[in-house]
């Protein structure tokens, strides 16, 4: 299936191959949750042709059977089923030398880094399986680090904190001890396990350089005789089963992961209510005191269009399902349609798991036959392609971490003439001359996202109007980091990186400023969708 999609996937720009991320964002501005008559205006105000009669006739058939709140129902019952299931061992990646659980010991934990959820989690599932196997009571941790950064928002850490808030909950009714630790992992987490008793610590995957580094700092002061099991529960495909190596593109990736879809692809086994209760229970969490205390920067708050929580990302998932997906094919490349997805947050933040989202969207859209597969080559290939690029490449944010010859025609060009010359916080203001950029500013911004084709055209156009490549890069994981929601992860890094410093891209004919990097215009623009449309809409006349 995923090879049938070159040509239409929504990353193509003049026919090519555009950037794996900014993949699931949308400009769409609704609340996660639409009632059915909310979603039915939503369809006929779609731009497109008119469904016929026949189609017309199966839609309203569906949605007699759909009503709101079916996903999760469905979702629910489909963990129940496959409760049974057994889990692939090839998920396992052993970081210490250790691999037994240590004798005697009071309980499993589960160190939760990535992915915040409690059920479709592959590492939590495996940390409840040990724990029943040998009879222990099962943990759960997060470690919460507040770095001194602009990139530290309320935005972004209420999103998180407020999903944490339902996994402790879920976590309670399931017999399962939730933790949340203050400070970073190296410094919490041995004091923690040693006075615990706990005998084993699983966790999940980032390909990050600063988890890559927690990893590491834990596994120094850990005991020798406890094992610290990783299991990728992100990508669908364990990042270092899908390719050992730096992959050059979405082409040379594509094959490896479809090859492994059938044995990775599957349904979740069920997170079940633990049988084995801890003698020592965890500290109830004030969520509210907590986020309250947080220093971080107030000024970019939070966004009134996504809800955290993995019941909010079902919502959001279904409202795609029932929707948007059967024009996504068709109109993904508009950013005044309502076609995308919009859960890059969720999947971001592990509030969701990309695995289930594929599931339920090869089950669910039967009746969108020409979106499901653009999708999939999105979700799964081009997004598992960032995670590969973050692993293997230590520069993934820099220009240094650029292919040979994008670093050459970069470097040839650095001494361009540049028509516009603006600063970082001319940039961040959105006082540019170009009213569709700074109108994608703005909803940046305002709302924490853009639609994924301008987020391409947003950042070659911080190149063409900064000094050097160097400066263009650093503003825009700068502002993509700060505002977006789905900041700081993997597919922001690679967009930015693809934009700027041709990643995963090839060389095209030469030109000032970009050398042989990828050109956006304006005019090109105006030949996609209409431009005066999106300018209207977000105006930038209060940021």
């Amino acid at each position: 299936m995923l090879h049938c999609i070159r040509k239409s996937a929504s990353f193509y720009f003049a026919s090519r191959p555009s950037p794996v991320l900014f993949l699931l964002s949308s400009s769409v501005t609704s609340k996660t949750t639409m009632s059915a008559k909310k979603r039915k205006s939503a369809v006929s105000a779609a731009p497109g042709k008119e469904p016929s009669a026949k189609q017309q006739k199966v839609e309203e058939e569906e949605k007699k059977e759909r009503v709101e709140g079916w996903l999760l129902s469905l979702v629910e019952k489909q963990r129940s089923e496959k409760k049974e299931m057994k889990f692939n061992n090839n998920r396992l990646n052993f970081i210490s030398d250790t691999v037994k659980i240590k004798q005697g010991s009071e309980g499993v934990l589960y160190w939760m880094l990535r992915d915040h959820r409690v059920q479709d989690n592959w590492a939590l599932i495996h940390a409840q399986q040990l724990a029943v196997q040998e009879n222990l009571p099962l943990h759960v941790c997060v470690c919460m680090v507040v770095p001194k950064s602009k990139l530290s928002t309320l935005r972004h850490y209420s999103f998180m904190l407020k999903g944490l808030k339902e996994v402790a909950k879920e976590c309670e009714h399931l017999n399962i001890q939730f933790h949340l630790l203050h400070g970073e992992a190296g410094d919490v987490l041995p004091g923690f396990v040693s006075d615990r008793g706990l005998g084993a610590v699983v966790t999940d995957f980032s390909p990050l350089r600063e988890p890559l580094q927690w990893l590491e700092d834990v596994k120094k002061r850990l005991p020798k005789d406890i094992p610290i099991i990783q299991v990728d529960a992100h990508n669908i495909v364990p990042c270092w089963v899908a390719s050992p190596k730096l992959e050059y593109s979405a082409r040379t990736i594509r094959g490896k992961i479809t090859k492994l879809l059938p044995e990775f692809l599957t349904d979740f086994p069920l997170v079940e209510k633990h049988p084995c209760t801890a003698t020592r229970t965890a500290k109830l969490v004030d969520w509210d005191e907590t986020l309250a205390s947080l220093k971080v920067d107030k000024t970019v708050g939070e966004t009134e269009w996504a809800k955290p929580g993995t019941k909010a990302g079902l919502a959001m998932l279904e409202s795609f399902i029932d929707v948007r997906l059967k024009i996504f094919g068709a109109q993904r490349n508009d950013p005044n349609a309502h076609a995308l997805s919009q859960l890059s947050p969720w999947i971001r933040f592990g509030h969701i798991s990309a695995q289930r989202v594929a599931l339920q969207v090869r089950q669910s859209g039967k009746n969108a036959a020409e979106s499901v597969a653009p999708f999939i080559e999105e979700l799964v290939v081009r997004r598992e392609l960032t995670d590969n690029f973050c692993f293997y490449n230590k520069k993934y944010d820099s220009v240094e971490g650029a292919s040979e010859w994008a670093r050459k025609t970069l470097k040839d060009h650095s001494e361009d003439k540049r028509a516009y010359l603006y600063t970082r916080e001319q940039l961040e203001k959105a006082e540019t001359h170009d009213k569709l950029w700074n109108a994608a500013q703005y909803q940046m911004v305002s709302e924490g996202k853009m639609h994924g084709f301008l987020r391409m055209y947003w950042a070659k156009k911080i190149l063409e109007w900064t000094s050097s490549p160097e400066e263009a890069l650093s503003i825009a994981l700068y502002l993509n980091d700060r505002y977006e929601l789905d900041g700081q992860d993997p597919n922001g890094f690679v967009g930015c990186m693809w934009s700027i410093c041709g990643i995963h891209d090839q060389g095209w004919p030469e030109r000032p400023v970009f050398g042989k990097i990828r050109y956006m215009n304006y005019k090109g623009c105006l030949r996609k969708f209409n431009v005066a449309q999106f300018e209207k809409q977000y105006s930038p006349k209060n940021l």
